[in-house]
């Protein structure tokens, strides 16, 4: 559920070093067993909180919430306190355990579906970081089979740490009465699909709500529907195109391929998922049925193809690097002895591009850029994001890092204190030349500088929404002040 496109960060296809395969812990239900796959090489992933001892619904219950995606915001365990980014200001999640005092122990199966399909709970209007725009679709039967697993977690009696205090005049929970209005709900069905196509559909649009990080905003901060699925920069990341257009999303990709992201966080040279994605992908996606993952897959590749400026080379995999030996990226005590090697022949400088990038990379990806599967260091060789025409993607990443996906998931830091633009900038075009396959690469210190200081564009009406309020008051009480003239003077003529 985080981050929203205004609401929400998120980064897809794209280089990190976060992994998104965490081992699961129980063995899932027979009945929600994995269908096989046409690549029979890929894992299925174990579902954990299914029992034998709970009832069919409340193990269906399970399945939901993680095809949901509740996770993301709120925990493993449920408890929330998670901060969601906004343009308003960070949302926190909330404990959503059956703690009667802190949490949702009270609430009645219509609470959480008001809850879900209207943002309204039973003492306030929700902000749409929680994605009830999208859960408004969510099928009754799902709904009821959520509610029946989340009456048998564990109940914590805490609070989050932080809670939700935005400015004024967001703090005005009931303003979400008009925003629902003109952007509940955010998707539309399609027709003419087949029936795996509505499945996934289903899926993509409510459950996994996808659009919610790849579909722009408009002024008011909903979902611009003509642009869906198209890509939207979301403060320092981008979530990209994945309609099927062939130069800018992943038209290029089958649907096999779509499947083996989403069950295993990678694509070889092609993509990993880390970050936000990593985190949909290790908390959801990796759980889902097989049938649910070639739906979604069958969908995207159904979805009107739209075309965008940040363009992707097509891979041209004779110019990618191979790895020294089939074991390197397991043996780590050969990279290290390799990396020194590697350090040592650099004879151009110890600021060169290629010393840079062995000094403050080659450690985690490698010399040769296929990381250390062991370790859970992310492969770079021919993924996307250093093959897209903008560099924004990789420059905000060699800035900012990236945060893992679990607990037990590496964490890529960011250099923006470590290097100055320039030495960036040379990692930048190192990295897309010689992991990209690039014929070359011109990413220059200014064009570091302008991303470094980009972010999610506010849109006037919440950049001013303060002010305008402001003056909506004063409007209104001279309004309200020469209606009342106006009857006192209309006494007085009788």
């Amino acid at each position: 559920m985080k981050p929203l496109s205004v609401m929400l960060s998120m980064l897809v296809i794209g280089m990190t070093s976060s992994a998104a395969m965490a081992e699961g812990a129980s063995v899932v239900n027979t009945s929600l067993a994995n269908a096989s796959l046409p690549n029979a090489s890929l894992p299925n992933a174990s579902l954990p909180n299914i029992s034998p001892a709970n009832s069919e619904l409340v193990n269906r219950g399970a399945y939901i919430a993680r095809a949901a995606d509740c996770m993301a915001c709120h925990g493993e365990d449920y408890t929330g306190g998670t901060a969601i980014e906004t343009p308003m200001g960070d949302i926190y999640s909330t404990n959503i355990t059956p703690s009667k005092r802190y949490g949702i122990g009270d609430y009645t199966e219509a609470d959480l579906k008001n809850a879900l399909q209207k943002g309204r709970t039973p003492s306030h209007m929700l902000y749409p970081a929680m994605p009830y725009p999208s859960y408004s679709g969510m099928k009754e039967e799902d709904i009821s089979a959520l509610f029946a697993y989340l009456q048998t977690v564990p109940a914590v009696d805490e609070a989050p740490k932080y809670k939700t205090d935005l400015p004024f005049p967001f703090n005005i929970r009931s303003l979400m009465i008009g925003w629902n209005f003109l952007n509940v709900p955010s998707t539309e069905n399609r027709d003419g699909l087949t029936e795996t196509q509505q499945r996934g559909e289903y899926i993509v649009n409510n459950l996994e709500h996808c659009g919610t990080c790849h579909t722009p905003r408009n002024s008011t901060m909903g979902f611009d529907k003509k642009m869906y699925l198209s890509g939207a920069q979301l403060g320092h990341w981008h979530a990209p195109n994945i309609t099927p257009d062939d130069s800018s999303g992943i038209g290029s990709w089958s649907e096999q391929d779509i499947v083996t992201y989403l069950r295993t966080g990678e694509f070889d040279q092609r993509a990993y998922a880390g970050g936000p994605m990593g985190e949909a992908v290790a908390h959801s996606t990796r759980y889902l049925k097989n049938e649910d993952l070639n739906a979604i897959a069958s969908y995207l590749k159904a979805v009107p193809a739209i075309q965008t400026d940040d363009k992707v080379a097509a891979v041209d995999v004779s110019r990618l690097p191979t790895p020294i030996s089939e074991s390197i990226t397991h043996d780590l005590l050969a990279q290290k002895d390799y990396l020194a090697q590697a350090k040592a022949q650099v004879s151009n400088g110890s600021n060169s591009p290629e010393s840079l990038y062995l000094a403050a990379c080659g450690s985690c990806h490698g010399v040769d850029g296929y990381g250390q599967s062991d370790a859970r260091y992310a492969p770079i060789v021919g993924l996307s994001s250093i093959r897209r025409e903008k560099p924004d993607a990789l420059v905000n990443m060699i800035l900012h890092g990236v945060e893992g996906a679990t607990n037990t998931s590496p964490i890529m830091p960011g250099f923006s204190d470590e290097l100055n633009s320039e030495q960036i900038a040379g990692i930048t075009n190192y990295v897309r030349v010689n992991f990209g396959g690039l014929n070359s690469s011109e990413v220059s210190a200014s064009d570091v500088d302008r991303i470094a200081t980009t972010g999610t564009d506010k849109p006037f009406l919440i950049k001013y929404a303060g002010l305008l309020a402001v003056i909506g008051i004063i409007v209104a009480i001279i309004i309200i002040v020469f209606i009342i003239r106006a009857i006192l003077r209309s006494r007085r003529r009788r």
